[in-house]
């Protein structure tokens, strides 16, 4: 998929999430591609995030809300209860490989 789409034409969406167990997350976008984002900056006391810094609800909150990273913080999937972050810094993220593809082993 070409890389340097034209934002004006073209809106990033996230379609699946996949979490690490350092505060990451892993994006697979709509434009074919893995990305990877540390929410780690984002996890502070006070802030709407602090529930967050339990690796157990990160991990078990995130999904995907309105086409982005996002945490369920009420567990009804209501677009207005939920962190979600700009979709259009999907694009920012650095590209990687997909942590779930199955490496090919070598003899």
């Amino acid at each position: 998929m070409k890389q340097d789409l034209d934002r004006r034409y073209f809106m990033p969406s996230a379609l699946q999430v996949v979490p690490d167990d350092n505060f990451g997350v892993y994006v697979y976008c709509n434009d074919g591609t893995v990305r990877y984002y540390n929410a780690k900056h984002l996890l502070k006391p006070g802030t709407v995030f602090e529930p967050l810094m339990d690796l157990k609800e990160f991990k078990n909150r995130l999904t995907v809300i309105n086409n982005t990273i996002a945490w369920d913080m009420t567990g009804d999937r209501d677009e207005s209860k939920c962190v979600d972050l700009d979709p259009c810094m999907l694009l920012e993220l650095p590209i990687v490989s997909d942590p779930l593809e199955i490496k090919e082993k070598t003899a």
